[in-house]
């Protein structure tokens, strides 16, 4: 079998192994139920509790602001319907962005359908968001601010900090009970981006395992303590009433390790950054390729490129023949025969947004595996530019 390439490291990243190990005897010898109050039982629970305390240590937040979840995808709708259902206040506005992930933007949908209003902020051609259009946009009504850390298609890296800023500023002058909260969901940037809640100054944050080599089918969502907030669905006592169900708890334990494993490999950063600008420079030297998104203000192990004339799809059909896995854009669109959001967000027209190719890396990608994508890519970009026409 000839070698794989992986380089669709946003989509999903295998386990580390450091990361299996610790989670393999939570699925074998240590299998109590975490709520059992025999021996059995408070092995699973310390299991928990030590994951719980490893990942507040890296938000810089306390140890019950800490929710497990199923997914990113849950706890940002926890965070936005969570939140809405407990304020139940009528005419609530809410403030987002145009490239969110559809786990954000669908739930703001499904918001407007209840009545309350929806800011869908621009991003320019850089792909990202303005300060002063969040400030612009606030209202009296508004009760929650929810702009990604991260685009998963892009990489471009969305002031959080200054919004944080922002925001704490005009919380100073309303009165308490007409707070604005502030989400971010940090599933892309956890990985490389400085995650301390009080730093970004928000009030609560996602994100999941499987993006930082961890397991998948687990989330987290950091919430502040007094932000108000409701389960979205019912059950028993776990996750303090708010998120019910059986731990999760060998996910758990792996989604702890996952997160030290981030905090001690910051060197590795800086490998990726350097095989990712190799990529961009070298891809960019192909007739009318172009980067999507900003040059500076993006993730170290993403490049987004467009080739007009050749549909992205089938350049990840024919890398894939040549066993180089890569994407067209998010994963969790990638059944969607419409053009990508971010895509038309940052003023690409459809037919550009159509030919688009994500590349990302991560901890295993080597030198000649990008050098691979760098010598293959052309010929392909020329050969479905001639079937094309264009």
């Amino acid at each position: 079998m000839a070698k794989e390439i992986y380089l669709d490291y946003s989509a999903t990243t295998p386990i580390d192994k450091k990361v299996l190990d610790k989670m393999l005897p939570y699925l074998q010898e240590n299998y109590g139920n975490p709520s059992s109050i025999y021996a059995l039982g408070q092995r699973s629970l310390f299991g928990i509790d030590n994951s719980r305390k490893i990942i507040s240590e890296f938000l810089g937040a306390k140890a019950d602001e800490v929710l497990f979840v199923g997914s990113a995808t849950e706890a940002n709708n926890m965070a936005i319907l969570g939140l809405i259902k407990k304020l139940a206040k009528k005419d609530l506005h809410v403030i987002t962005s145009k490239i969110e992930h559809p786990s954000v933007l669908e739930t703001c949908r499904a918001l407007e359908k209840e009545g309350a209003s929806v800011t869908y902020l621009p991003v320019g051609k850089n792909g990202i968001v303005q300060v002063s259009d969040v400030e612009k946009s606030i209202q009296a009504n508004t009760v929650l601010v929810s702009v990604m850390y991260a685009n998963n298609e892009i990489g471009t890296i969305q002031p959080i900090k200054e919004i944080g800023v922002l925001i704490k500023r005009i919380n100073e002058k309303r009165e308490a009970k007409n707070k604005i909260f502030f989400h971010t969901d940090a599933v892309q940037g956890s990985n490389y981006l400085n995650c301390d809640v009080n730093d970004l100054g928000v009030d609560m944050l996602s994100f999941s395992g499987h993006k930082i080599y961890g397991p998948k089918g687990i989330g987290v969502l950091y919430v502040q303590r007094g932000t108000p907030i409701k389960p979205i669905i019912y059950g028993g006592g776990q996750e303090q009433g708010l998120r019910p169900g059986t731990e999760n708890v060998a996910s758990i334990v792996g989604m702890g390790e996952a997160i030290r494993l981030v905090s001690d490999n910051k060197e590795e950063q800086k490998s990726i950054k350097k095989l990712r600008d190799k990529l961009i420079k070298e891809v960019l030297k192909i007739p009318r390729a172009r980067l999507n998104g900003s040059e500076t203000d993006r993730l170290i192990n993403n490049a987004n490129f467009s080739f007009k004339g050749a549909e992205g799809e089938s350049i990840v059909m024919a890398l894939d023949q040549k066993g180089i896995f890569a994407s067209t854009g998010s994963a969790c669109s990638s059944n969607s025969l419409e053009p990508s959001h971010v895509l038309m967000g940052i003023g690409l027209s459809q037919e550009e947004a159509h030919c688009s190719l994500r590349v990302t890396l991560g901890r295993k990608t080597k030198e000649k595996e990008v050098d691979e994508l760098i010598k293959v890519l052309p010929g392909i970009i020329e050969r479905l530019r001639e079937i094309s026409g264009r």
